[in-house]
């Protein structure tokens, strides 16, 4: 599999060549092995992206839009961060191959 072109944060330069494959070596590159509750909040990003043509924008949007999908027990910054060390946002349209969120440091 030739694996797509990113650029120097990891992100994909096309996210319409993301597949399962590549979020699972990217995941794996930050520690990370997927599960199915990975997969559910990847699945989410990609629907996002696909309806908005954007990644969401803040960890805070982020939460919010995971919230009024999946519920409370999964829409909240604790669960995610587990998921999604780091800043979840960033690091799960990363494993998602979605754009950077344009307000994530």
């Amino acid at each position: 599999m030739a694996f797509p072109e990113r650029n120097n944060e990891g992100f994909l330069n096309n996210p319409w060549q993301w597949s399962e494959p590549v979020a699972t070596e990217i995941a794996a590159e930050s520690g990370i092995e997927l599960t199915d509750n990975h997969w559910e909040i990847i699945q989410l990003l990609r629907d996002f992206y696909k309806q908005h043509e954007i990644s969401p924008p803040s960890n805070r949007l982020f939460v919010k839009a995971v919230k009024e999908l999946l519920g409370e027990e999964k829409g909240n910054s604790i669960y995610l961060m587990q998921l999604f060390p780091g800043t979840p946002a960033k690091t799960a349209c990363r494993i998602a191959g979605l754009p950077r969120p344009t307000n994530c440091l």
